[in-house]
């Protein structure tokens, strides 16, 4: 075997045990817990609602877009055992509390400045939401936000999850 053939076999195989490493949380996985990661602001109760957690930073022109209509979104299921958490990885406060006055949501936000959630979770863009059911199990992973396509496929299964038995 020539040199640059091991060399290649020594990197797939450093390159296949490192995968694991860098899994993401996906559908039919527990959300890690909220609590403990050193998420600044006021955390909501989630237990036993439906929760869209969307990870989302300042510089992201479609985070820009997704705010309006995520609370729009929230509007529409609250009171229902639904809740937006959205979660913002800038690592500095000043331009996370610009885009809060900006956007005024009507949902919950945090920011996970340490970046500890964000690094377990590992988000494959932003933004990135995760449905969870009732549970805390993700449902479903919505990677970007496209507009009335995104928007369409979360009421679908925001309904679908609110009618599940508890």
């Amino acid at each position: 075997m020539s040199y640059t053939t091991r060399l290649l076999h020594g990197l797939a195989l450093g390159l296949a045990l490192t995968l694991p490493a860098l899994a993401q949380v996906k559908a039919g996985q527990p959300f890690p817990a909220l609590a403990g990661h050193a998420l600044e602001g006021a955390l909501p109760d989630v237990t036993g609602q439906v929760v869209l957690v969307d990870f989302w930073a300042t510089w992201c022109a479609p985070c820009k877009a997704s705010f309006p209509a995520y609370s729009e979104l929230q509007r529409e299921f609250a009171g229902r055992g639904f809740i937006l958490l959205a979660v913002s990885i800038d690592k500095t406060a000043a331009p996370y509390d610009e885009f809060l006055q900006r956007f005024k949501p009507s949902f919950p936000t945090v920011r996970d400045g340490a970046q500890q959630l964000i690094a377990e979770v590992r988000a494959p863009a932003m933004p990135t939401s995760y449905l969870l059911d009732r549970k805390g199990v993700v449902r479903s992973v919505h990677s970007g936000f496209h507009g009335e396509t995104t928007l369409k496929a979360l009421r679908e299964e925001i309904t679908r999850l609110l009618e599940e038995k508890p």
